[in-house]
């Protein structure tokens, strides 16, 4: 049996609680503890914040910038500290850019980590949150990704899920009346699809999407994600000719092979502006775009599809798609310690979170509706009993970079099954020999 991601359970017993209706790492992750240390204690609880001071915020969640800019005004009206937002993600390189901002000099309060082993760099960073009071309504293993030796180095705000999202319309139009759920289900859909004119699938050139998501269907649907993991990272194991991966280039052909034709050059924005328009029946996008896909069409109905590898039926994909990590070696970083205990634990903060972020909030003291959350988010909650992990962050950074160079070769048809298989080997062993 696999072993699945741990939260995932939890995740469903905390949403019948608190949900709708209701108004470099290794597997000893697994047991909530990272290896890592830092030289910052616990500090005490924060006290209230002090005027005439500006924190800022370095995030990558490109689909909420101008929802947080609002709130932060918010939290600056109340309090009068100014929270300045920076957001660098869709085609940019997260990464890249924080590492360049901190050489810089220039030592945001607060940035996004997904934990694990994009975590261990910026342990002389991180600040133990272990204190803080929203601690305790956090959903347990929501805290894996940054616990290192019992303590707790990120605030986890959300949860978020990924499959195949489709228009239920274009479904019914083509005579489809059952959710596919295997590969051989999935290609039958698509057949159906192109006999009544629809474009089965909106694919998008975004290094992240193809190189972290579509990847990572792989990497989940190992016996042992983990393990395997830090066996390629050792070179005790490979890509090539792994079965799993065999069986996922199927999927990847299915999807690639039947997308638009403009697929080379499509960036997030458009694949999601496209498929809103309805330019196609599915694809592949977790819960974070409801809220552009509202702006659109908030009448649209949609589902979500689990991504099938083989005649098996398949998963979607749950995960903690961020951490708010403290940055101690900032100028401010009891003030961002007290906006993030504002922003999980006041009413205008968790009505932003839910009503406006559209998140699936990571702490049991944040109730949702399917109103606030959306139909793709509810699709993720039904699903989370079956859902597989998220296994990116246990990469070095580099990795994934790499993984998603490779895949947008193969997505411009410039190499073949096994050099993209090699090249993703390469994308490992390149980054580990460093």
């Amino acid at each position: 049996m696999k072993k699945r991601f741990a939260f995932l359970i939890a995740i469903v017993c905390v949403l019948i609680i608190a949900g709708c209706g209701n108004g470099g790492n290794n597997n000893s992750a697994a047991e909530g503890t990272n290896s890592g240390t830092s030289g910052t204690a616990a500090p005490a609880a924060s006290e209230a914040p002090k005027k005439d001071v500006t924190i800022k915020v370095f995030q990558f969640k490109v689909e909420i910038a101008e929802q947080l800019n609002a709130l932060a005004e918010e939290y600056q009206k109340e309090t009068g500290v100014k929270v300045e937002v920076e957001t660098h993600g869709g085609g940019e390189d997260y990464g890249a850019l924080l590492k360049a901002e901190i050489a810089s000099g220039s030592e945001p309060e607060i940035f996004n980590n997904g934990g694990f082993a994009a975590l261990v760099p910026y342990m002389d960073r991180a600040t133990d949150l272990s204190d803080q009071p929203w601690v305790s309504s956090l959903i347990d293993t929501s805290k894996i990704p940054t616990t290192v030796d019992g303590k707790l180095y990120g605030l986890p705000v959300n949860v978020e899920g990924y499959g195949l999202i489709y228009n239920k319309d274009l479904f019914a139009k083509a005579g489809i009346t059952e959710e596919p759920k295997t590969l051989p289900q999935l290609k039958d859909a698509v057949a159906k699809l192109k006999a009544a004119g629809i474009t089965p699938f909106e694919a998008t050139n975004e290094w992240w999407s193809l190189g972290i998501h579509l990847v990572n269907v792989a990497m989940a649907n190992q016996p042992d994600p983990a393990a395997y993991i830090e066996d390629l990272k050792a070179g005790k194991q490979t890509i090539k000719g792994n079965e799993v991966f065999k069986q996922w280039l199927d999927l990847v052909d299915v999807i690639f092979n039947n997308a638009q034709d403009n697929k080379v050059t499509t960036d997030y924005a458009t694949q999601v502006a496209d498929f809103a328009s309805g330019k196609a029946a599915m694809m592949l996008q977790g819960n974070w775009t409801q809220g552009d896909i509202d702006k659109i069409d908030p009448a649209l109905k949609l589902g979500l599809l689990p991504l099938p590898i083989s005649d098996k039926e398949g998963h979607i994909y749950v995960g903690v798609p961020n951490n708010w990590i403290v940055n101690s070696k900032s100028a401010h970083p009891e003030e961002a310690k007290a906006f993030l205990n504002w922003m999980v634990t006041s009413e205008t903060g968790k009505k932003y979170l839910t009503k406006d972020f559209k998140f699936i909030p990571a702490l049991s003291n944040i109730p949702t509706t399917a109103e606030d959350i959306g139909q793709v988010a509810v699709a993720v909650q039904e699903q989370s009993k079956t859902a597989l992990s998220w296994n990116w962050d246990r990469f070095p950074d580099g990795v994934t970079q790499g993984f998603g160079a490779a895949m947008q070769e193969y997505l411009g048809g410039q190499i073949g099954h096994d050099q993209l298989l090699d090249k993703l080997d390469k994308a490992v062993q390149d980054i580990v020999k460093q």
